[in-house]
């Protein structure tokens, strides 16, 4: 009965909070800092109402003073959730196209300036990309990428593709990891407090004087640094995440 409870609130929180962020989006169309908004405007109130328990441990997401490139383990639509707790002000996310079919939540998405790419266009998407690239360089505004590219359902990372960290070497800006512990299909959405989530920014890794020819090196190293932390995170909580 909690569970469905819970859905009917939730399905009704997702309407209003995406009627909200497109009314906010109407009003100041394409401003950076209206993604931060949005999110906070689905995150809080979602948390709240699944109680979800949320530590952050993010200072160094928030005490950067210029623009970077932030990647971030995915795992399930509950990112939306959890992630939109701590995400940085004027900061832009990249989605799929098909993102903007979604009512209310597609419009806002893109009014918010996030980046849709069609990644069945290579030409298309390139340009996508090339955009990104210039918001990082003349617009002071970050981008927050999910590497992965797909959710993982819990399951560990996948494997990074490439798109985040050519962007950072060809904007000669920073790149910072933001792990969280594996929640995927483990929340407990029946019972009073349904689980808890942790969520920590590592050190900016520096990507300034690097080339192409560094991206394998640095694709690891972050991938390394994200799983190590990921698995400390788990260690916390209490959970482990599936093989």
């Amino acid at each position: 009965m909690l569970f469905l409870a819970r859905m009917f609130l939730m399905g009704l929180h997702f309407v209003l909070a995406g009627v909200l962020g497109l009314v906010l989006g109407l009003c100041r169309p394409f401003n950076p800092d209206n993604s931060r908004l949005c999110a906070r405007l689905y995150s809080l109130p979602a948390l709240c109402m699944l109680r979800i328990k949320l530590k952050a441990e993010v200072s160094s997401l928030f005490g950067q003073d210029r623009p970077c490139v932030i990647v971030a383990n995915h795992q399930s639509n509950y990112d939306l959730y959890v992630l939109g707790r701590v995400v940085p002000p004027r900061t832009v996310s990249i989605g799929k196209k098909s993102l903007k079919w979604v009512p209310f939540f597609g419009q806002l998405y893109w009014l918010a300036g996030n980046v849709l790419i069609d990644r069945g266009n290579g030409q298309k998407a390139k340009q996508a990309m090339l955009q990104t690239t210039e918001a990082l360089q003349q617009r002071d505004t970050s981008i927050w990428v999910f590497p992965e590219g797909t959710r993982n359902q819990g399951k560990g990372l996948l494997p990074f593709k490439k798109g985040a960290f050519q962007m950072a070497i060809a904007a000669g800006v920073p790149i910072i990891p933001v792990c969280v512990s594996t929640y995927a299909g483990r929340f407990k959405l029946n019972r009073w407090n349904s689980g808890k989530v942790m969520i920590r920014s590592l050190p900016a890794i520096p990507t300034l004087g690097l080339t192409l020819d560094d991206l394998p090196q640095l694709m690891d190293r972050c991938q390394l640094m994200m799983r190590e932390c990921i698995e400390q995170l788990d260690s916390a909580v209490g959970t482990k995440a599936a093989v």
